[in-house]
């Protein structure tokens, strides 16, 4: 994920409206599953349904996923790991072996209308050094093959999500837009490819990410609900970041004769925790707004015909790297145990109001918190409140976030009692020598919730309940520090 630089009357009335709403296609959004506790793939689809949901984004080939998605009418894109790409662009065989096994299996006995497989996770972020930038071509090329030899490259497609990042405009204006100079002439490789077998540009926009990287930029340019003074583009006005990035890219796709080229927006959203800018009225704010635009069937100046886009995302991941950022845990218009967030029309029947997962189970109502008789100036409560933090979730504490107004004992008990959920709530998560006891009080102080975990048959111990003689990384004595001082 990222972001870029930027009587008869009536029937006649009911047939226009039938045929102004057919012509937009289902939103879709991005399923993701980084979890400590997952959401069994039968409940999940079973949301999606419920929402009206139509479409779906994987980051991989799950076959518990893909089962579960059979027969759904869910129209899915499939996922390629970066860590793949290597070895399907060094071998042929292996991408047939991989399209074989996670593609022609599900779409010719299994019901699970495939439509797209996604080469790679957004392979040219400048953080990742280069390191995809010589296997990605490749691997589209060798599952492109793949595709065809089984007889299914008519009825899917590859395609590359990308970051943002991949192209920039020298000046505010979409027009003066263009390929990353560092990787313009692989970009221009990889757009002919997609070109010439029928493909799609997929990129990622966040306008969340705009905001997060520059204090400067404008709140409101993130929102769909009129920026003034809006940017002349040549006369195309942009009164949101997304318009503008969106169309930097068909700029940079029509310079070099590929202004055509379908795109597909593969992630966009809004985080709801983790930052100063990432709560639920900001993401409630700006998802509304892209839907409301969307299910309108307006595109953006230079391409106004209707957006094919997924939100990012479905579900919290609690087990997401926050290398970015705290908030990537908070994309989800669900929180883990699949209850809404907040409310929302993506469009469905249903109106305004998500629908939850049912038949979701939680564990007893207890927390682990910070004994009362503690002492602050104990050796133990830097480190143990390191520990949890590393092995469980924090990313609601600190500066503008949903529990930022604790004090020092509530940022401890926070710290204690994720890691005891995380923990399924053992007895020994709760053992933090001398600090920890267990409560049948709600902790949770207004819009800071103290969450019970939910029971899974699927949870992912990440915590290694035990001693809590470890040695810290920087990163989580940082933030202890900063809980604690």
């Amino acid at each position: 994920m990222g972001g870029g630089n930027f009587g008869r009357c009536d029937f006649v009335v009911v047939v226009v409206l039938v045929v102004l709403v057919g012509s937009v296609s289902g939103i879709g959004v991005n399923w993701g599953t980084q979890s400590t506790h997952p959401l069994s793939p039968s409940k999940v689809v079973k949301m999606l349904k419920d929402n009206g949901i139509q479409k779906v984004k994987l980051f991989d080939a799950d076959p518990g996923i893909l089962d579960a998605l059979k027969k759904s009418g869910i129209q899915v894109m499939v996922g390629i790991p970066n860590d793949m790409l290597y070895t399907l662009a060094n071998s042929v065989e292996a991408a047939e072996k991989w399209v074989s096994k996670n593609v022609s299996k599900h779409v010719s006995s299994g019901g699970v209308d495939i439509r797209y497989v996604a080469v790679g996770n957004e392979p040219f972020l400048s953080t990742y050094n280069r390191t995809y930038e010589t296997t990605t071509l490749p691997a589209l090329q060798n599952i492109q093959a793949a595709l065809t030899k089984s007889g299914l490259s008519n009825r899917v497609k590859v395609t590359v999500p990308l970051n943002a990042d991949v192209y920039q405009s020298s000046s505010e204006k979409p027009s003066d837009g263009g390929f990353r100079p560092d990787i313009n002439n692989l970009m221009l490789q990889i757009v002919k490819f997609l070109n010439d077998n029928g493909a799609p540009f997929t990129v990622n926009i966040y306008p969340f990410i705009s905001l997060y990287a520059d204090p400067n930029f404008p709140v409101d340019y993130a929102f769909f609900n009129g920026y003034q003074p809006a940017i002349n583009d040549n006369g195309r006005n942009y009164d949101n970041v997304f318009d503008a990035n969106h169309d930097t890219l068909v700029w940079a796709l029509q310079k070099n004769g590929f202004g055509n080229l379908p795109i597909i927006v593969g992630e966009i959203g809004w985080p709801t925790d983790g930052d100063r800018n990432a709560n639920l009225q900001s993401a409630q704010r700006f998802n509304q707004g892209f839907m409301s635009r969307y299910m309108s069937g307006k595109g953006t100046p230079m391409r106004p015909s209707p957006i094919d886009a997924y939100l990012f995302s479905l579900i919290d991941e609690d087990a997401k790297s926050i290398q970015p950022g705290n908030f990537e845990r908070h994309w989800g218009m669900f929180y883990l145990d699949g209850q809404p967030k907040y409310q929302l029309n993506l469009g469905s029947a249903r109106g305004n109001g998500l629908v939850g997962a049912e038949g979701v189970d939680h564990l007893a109502k207890k927390w682990c918190v910070l004994k009362p008789s503690a002492n602050l100036n104990d050796d133990q409560v830097a480190p143990s409140v390191a520990y949890a933090c590393q092995n469980a979730d924090c990313t609601s504490l600190g500066y503008g976030t949903s529990c930022g107004n604790l004090d020092v004992h509530g940022n401890i008990s926070y710290a204690f009692n994720s890691y005891y959920q995380v923990n399924d709530q053992m007895d020994s998560a709760c053992k933090f020598p001398g600090l920890s006891m267990v409560t049948d009080k709600d902790p949770s102080v207004g819009d800071c919730k103290f969450r019970i975990m939910i029971q899974t048959d699927s949870a992912v111990q990440h915590g290694k309940v035990g001693s809590l003689s470890i040695v810290l990384c920087s990163f989580v004595i940082f933030l202890c520090c900063n809980l604690l001082f």
